[in-house]
């Protein structure tokens, strides 16, 4: 019986070591989970899969896989309907299985860390465990080869830290006891003795001597391998230890917005156009808010468990990116379960909880309404950005669509307000991005305000106010936000619609303002709504935000107050003009003088003590052409410097690196520039054919005439001289011909480093000076004067 039960025992061992390494890769993964769901559907796979095969050895092989497999459908299913259960999915669970089908994959490399266990979120890894603790137990139990069984569950733990990436803490001790239980179940006696005993025993004495011999010697080989990989490969994987993993996430492409969600502050005219539309269906709570008889005395009792008649903003879009023409959410979309990523609040801000249960009625398009900044949703799948606190429905908002989403609403101190500072540098630099083409007028009326009103929230009140006391809201404004747009707002006629806008406009001219201020800011759409009951069209608004140390992003509402009648721009801003008009130029003062000044005759003598307007304008004459001949002069010398500096250093290769620059150089002044995408044989090609061309242009020729081509393509030897037509000077006639050359040596610089030869560096040099020379003799007479003064080289790298 004792030894039944330790045969069991025995036999039991390699079972359970499987079910171990599978399951701790469910328990690697599950860290970058919410909750424990995934670890747990994990375990259950890899002991379902190893316990079939294990009661299923006894059946043959090929009847193994389909039973394990059904088995796996029944787990798989029961596993999906418990996770679409937990996260509170719609849906039957046929729809809900083809659609973890479909998108399991994708959603699991951009879901939001933490990840939550939907059924698209644990197919994969359920499905994963299941198959590699079927192949590892018919390997290790079937076969009896157990290290072979564990590849499977160490490919799948491998794969498990693989998706975690940089997104947990390095997974030491899971390791640890990974490589524990393989050399356990590595090290465990096999249940049944060999048959026969020792195999060696019947053999001659000398014969199973060299046989043990040769074993031995076998195993000290083995031994003295894996030390010695140990030995090469233990610090490469010791220096990786601290390395940061790659994340997987990188590599899929997130969801995507069309324009409408990318923009929103588009659609606040054409809603401000029809206000009745209802577009929402609200019920707002706020749990945290005390109970009447629960108020501190002197204050106001607020309602607890009831809900709130408070005037709410629920934000539909944060847009942070702007360049001059468009208003951008600029987000980066991540599939996210009901619970959201925590931020930290900040530190002089409160934090209040907001509970609303939202019905879609005619919103169209995927940004998601909610108050912000939410922290739970339930009721929809959605997307969500953390750095704008953005959500999105990725199939798109349907009539009818019903979902709950708790939010953490942060209030500032108002009274730390006027002494608060804005950040700065790089991690706001998004906030504070000015794009180029900004109006003068629009310039100096920030730096107006900016002057006037020193503190951060000082100027964002100026501006606040500024927009609310001289400007209007109007339904039928034209929609647009770019520089042109926010021109005409703030400084166009009133009488031609100026001065006038919706709170696109507003909001949009408050941002820039404040950004040529100096004060990180940023536009949300949104709605202003009871709180309770219909959201319209005519809710929608938007508003700027300014980023404040230590309490956040602060709202500002630059909307003229009710019935207040706006004053003009023109009374508070006058933008000053460059030159004043000639109206305004104050008319000179003629005193009479009490005796005329006596006028000298025209050929009289100058006056006494003054110098001669001859020897002023001659004085004069030659200074300047003594500094336009020492510019000259100046630009002669350095040319010249830089072609003995390219063509005399003493590396080869860069002498021919020189060469092949005063060619391209002489291209260019020449007129014919070639491009940094061609070849060097192409270059080479080009350059030949522009020498031909200057000749038969000397000659009176046309360039590209055959005829002229013909007479006037010498192929003569790099070394013959030959007039040039019509000029005074004599030009290499082979000059064109060993360019070819110059570009071979230019491409073994590049393609063979260290083999240029002195003499091919030589050789370079004078094919170079050739052609400049052949080159610059072909030119007409005064551009050969201006060749060597010409700046451009001088001023290219």
């Amino acid at each position: 019986m004792v030894t039944h039960v330790v045969r069991v025992l025995r036999a039991a061992v390699v079972p359970l070591a499987l079910i171990a390494l599978t399951a701790l890769a469910g328990v690697v993964l599950g860290r970058v989970y919410a909750g424990d769901l995934l670890a747990w559907l994990v375990i259950g796979a890899a002991a379902g899969s190893v316990l079939v095969s294990v009661a299923a050895r006894r059946l043959p092989s090929w009847l193994v896989a389909p039973v394990s497999v059904a088995a796996m459908a029944a787990w798989t299913l029961w596993s999906l309907r418990l996770a679409a259960t937990r996260a509170d999915l719609p849906g039957g669970l046929l729809e809900v299985t083809a659609d973890a089908a479909r998108n399991g994959i994708p959603r699991l490399l951009t879901a939001m860390i933490p990840v939550e266990p939907t059924p698209d979120t644990v197919l994969v890894p359920v499905v994963a465990a299941w198959l590699a603790g079927l192949a590892g137990a018919e390997v290790a139990l079937r076969t009896g080869r157990v290290l072979l069984g564990y590849l499977p569950a160490a490919g799948l733990y491998a794969a498990a830290l693989y998706a975690v990436g940089p997104n947990a803490e390095p997974a030491v001790g899971a390791t640890l006891a990974f490589v524990a239980v393989a050399a356990v179940g590595l090290a465990a006696p096999s249940g049944t003795a060999p048959a026969g005993g020792d195999p060696a025993a019947d053999l001659a004495p000398r014969v199973r001597a060299a046989v043990r011999l040769r074993l031995a010697t076998s195993a000290a080989l083995g031994v003295a391998l894996v030390v010695g990989l140990v030995a090469l490969l233990g610090p490469v994987v010791a220096d990786q230890v601290d390395g940061r993993p790659v994340d997987p996430r990188r590599y899929v492409e997130p969801p995507q917005v069309q324009t409408l969600d990318e923009n929103p502050l588009i659609r606040i005219s054409g809603w401000a156009l029809h206000p009745e539309q209802r577009l929402l269906d609200v019920s707002t709570e706020r749990p945290d808010a005390q109970a009447p008889g629960d108020a501190a005395p002197g204050t106001e009792p607020s309602t607890e468990g009831r809900p709130a008649t408070d005037s709410v903003r629920i934000r539909l879009a944060v847009l942070s990116d702007y360049d001059g023409v468009t208003w951008r959410v600029g987000a980066t979309y991540r599939n996210a379960g009901r619970i959201l990523p925590a931020a930290t609040p900040p530190r002089d801000s409160t934090v209040e909880t907001v509970r609303q249960q939202v019905t879609v009625a005619e919103l169209s398009g995927r940004l998601l309404p909610a108050v912000a900044t939410p922290r739970e949703v339930s009721g929809a799948r959605v997307a969500y950005d953390p750095a704008t606190g953005t959500l999105i429905r990725p199939e798109g908002l349907t009539p009818g669509l019903r979902y709950t989403v708790t939010s953490a609403e942060e209030r500032p101190d108002n009274n730390l307000l006027p002494t608060a500072n804005v950040p700065a540098g790089d991690e706001v630099a998004r906030v504070l991005r000015v794009a180029d083409g900004v109006p003068d007028p629009m310039r100096r009326l920030a730096a107006q305000l900016a002057e006037e009103n020193g503190a951060p929230f000082a100027r964002a009140s100026a501006i606040e106010q500024f927009l609310a006391e001289h400007y209007r809201v109007v339904a039928d404004a034209p929609s647009g936000h770019a520089y042109p747009n926010l021109g005409f707002f703030l400084f166009g006629p009133r009488s031609g619609g100026g001065q006038e806008g919706t709170s696109e406009q507003f909001a949009a001219a408050f941002a820039v303002l404040g950004r040529l201020s100096g004060l990180p800011t940023r536009v949300v759409v949104g709605f202003r709504a009871s709180g309770q009951g219909p959201v319209l069209a005519g809710d929608a608004y938007a508003w700027p935000e300014v980023l404040f140390d230590g309490l956040g992003w602060v709202s500002f509402d630059p909307l003229p107050r009710p019935n207040d009648e706006p004053r003009p721009v023109e009374e508070d801003f006058r933008p000053t003009p460059e030159d004043p008009p000639p109206s305004e130029a104050p008319a000179p003062t003629v005193e009479p003088t009490a005796s005329p000044e006596p006028v000298a005759a025209p050929d009289g003598p100058p006056a006494p003590g003054g110098v001669p307007t001859p020897v002023l304008v001659a004085g004069g004459s030659g200074g300047l052409l003594l500094l336009v001949g020492a510019m000259l002069l100046t630009l002669l010398t350095m040319r010249r410097s830089l072609s003995r500096a390219r063509l005399g250093r003493e590396d080869p290769a860069q002498r021919i690196v020189g060469a092949w620059r005063e060619v391209t150089d002489a291209l260019r002044l020449a007129g014919r520039p070639v491009g940094d995408d061609l070849a060097a044989t192409e270059v080479a090609g080009q350059a030949r054919q522009a020498l031909l061309d200057a000749r038969i242009r000397r000659s009176g020729g046309r360039p590209g005439d055959p005829d002229a081509a013909a007479s006037g393509d010498h192929r003569e030897a790099p070394g013959a001289v030959a007039l040039v037509p019509g000029g005074t000077g004599q030009a290499p006639a082979g000059a064109g011909v060993g360019v070819d050359d110059l570009a071979a040596l230019l491409n073994q610089v590049a393609f063979a480093p260290g083999t240029a030869t002195a003499a091919q560096a030589d050789h370079a040099g004078a094919v170079a000076t050739n052609y400049v020379e052949g080159l610059r003799a072909a030119r007409p007479w005064w551009r050969r004067l201006l060749w060597s003064i010409h700046p451009g080289p001088l001023r290219r790298r």
